[in-house]
């Protein structure tokens, strides 16, 4: 039986009396028609998955440009972005025609138990990753980081001197408890949509107040020399290349809040029209951070731009402006904490607790795992502040196995016999490209380990 002839209400209770891998555990604590009747709306799920886009991958853009060329560098952005909504579709597509209501539920239903499994786990380490990358920049912002023998001074140590209450120990720790954590008890994705509304302002105003900066820098002829293809002659080779790819695919990672937002929508199928916008947003601004960042600093550009904004400036006017680029991005992502919380906490419930209620209506189970959740991408970005290692790993594993990999797998099985000739042969060369990318990506990478060691 299709999700065409089954209502909303009867999908609701196969999904709870299946074995627990299709359990929707992010469904609304209401009942299902009135999830429908007061749906989240379609620009609550733009907010929400651009939100889901626009987060620390936009930092290490400038510094992807630098080894592409600035052309090149498009042309990857957008290779990746539609094959992102090639594999997106036909996640929701196979959603519609089967009882999932989950990623892990989706893929169990081709694969069973052991392919449900493999996706929960990819998304724990995916979004454990991201979160800790996000208090990694946070604390970066605030407190500053020291590569090698270059000590790069925090906006909290630049205005208070350093003190022992701005070290990123405590002024992590107190964003943690009094920001992060009543956000992240909300049990609706859709009550972020207006945290997901200043997130996106916030990450606008970061991109054009860098890209004013540039060109201001260029009209007084203080630009750095930009490349439009890769320097192969003195510092790329072509297996550099493909390290920049993870980078982009992890920019683009939207596929593990597919479900919790769709879940929300009124209308379900105006999910594929809200991914759509969201990528056409998320790829302008992209672009448009990597060529202004590339212009504004060259090859001096860090993996994290925010770095490279804590340089002294000749004027007041211009260090403000320094900050303000800083602290705008910093407000972002913690604002995008909690929306890659959501997906988190639920795979790792229905990982553990494949049996239980819901998520939502246990108040215990929720906190809890909510709580440890927190603390533990506290420990570890205070234990680890260092985000390249982070994007290296993740870009490379399991954010390719979640955005391309997986979808790719639905199709080829294709247990509900809808995919098309076309689908198939897109799923085949998605999967191709991936795999043969993050193998050259990660044997580069360690190759590069071994020859700075």
């Amino acid at each position: 039986m299709t999700a065409n002839s089954t209502s909303p209400k009867t999908q609701m209770k196969q999904a709870k009396n299946d074995t627990g891998l299709l359990v929707p555990l992010l469904s609304e604590v209401e009942s299902s028609e009135n999830q429908i009747t007061n749906g989240a709306s379609i620009s609550g799920a733009v907010l929400n998955i651009s939100t889901t886009m626009i987060g620390a991958g936009i930092m290490s853009l400038p510094a992807t440009i630098k080894v592409l060329g600035i052309i090149p560098g498009f042309i990857v952005l957008l290779g990746v972005a539609f094959f992102v909504e090639i594999t997106v579709e036909f996640m929701l597509r196979f959603t519609q025609s089967g009882q999932a209501n989950t990623y892990a539920g989706l893929v169990g239903e081709s694969f069973g138990t052991l392919g449900s499994i493999g996706v929960q786990i990819c998304v724990i380490i995916t979004n454990l990753g991201c979160l800790i990358i996000y208090l990694i920049i946070i604390g970066d912002v605030l407190c500053g980081n020291q590569s090698g023998e270059t000590l790069h001074i925090g906006v909290l140590q630049e205005w208070f001197g350093i003190h022992w209450w701005n070290s990123r120990t405590y002024a992590l720790l107190f964003l943690v408890v009094i920001v992060m954590l009543p956000l992240v008890l909300l049990r609706r994705v859709d009550s972020l949509k207006f945290t997901s509304g200043i997130s996106i302002l916030l990450a606008i105003v970061f991109v054009a107040t860098s890209s004013a900066m540039a060109v201001y820098a260029m009209w007084q002829g203080k630009t750095q020399k930009i490349r439009l293809f890769p320097d192969f002659a003195n510092q790329v080779s072509t297996f550099d290349l493909f390290t920049t790819i993870p980078v982009f695919v992890t920019s683009f990672g939207l596929h593990v809040n597919v479900h919790p937002i769709r879940s929300e929508l009124g209308k379900p199928s105006d999910m594929n029209s809200a991914v759509r916008i969201s990528l056409i947003i998320s790829t302008v601004i992209y672009f448009a951070i990597g060529f202004f960042g590339y212009l504004l600093f060259g090859d001096s550009v860090m993996p994290d731009i925010l770095v490279n904004f804590d340089q002294n400036s000749d004027t007041p006017m211009g260090q403000l402006l320094n900050d303000f680029v800083r602290l705008s991005y910093a407000i972002h992502l913690v604002f995008v904490y909690p929306v890659m919380s959501f997906s988190l906490r639920a795979n790792i419930d229905e990982l553990l607790f494949p049996k239980r209620p819901i998520l939502a209506m246990d108040t215990a189970r929720f906190v809890s795992l909510t709580c440890v959740l927190l603390a533990v991408s506290y420990i570890v970005a205070v234990a680890i502040p260092n985000i390249w290692y982070f994007f290296q790993f993740l870009g490379s594993t399991t954010v390719v196995f979640l955005s391309f990999i997986f979808p790719g797998l639905i199709i080829l099985r294709d247990i509900h016999g809808i995919s098309t000739t076309r689908d198939k042969i897109m799923a085949v060369l998605v999967i191709i490209l991936a795999g043969v990318t993050s193998f050259i990506a990660i044997y580069t990478n360690l190759q590069s380990s071994k020859s700075n060691k």
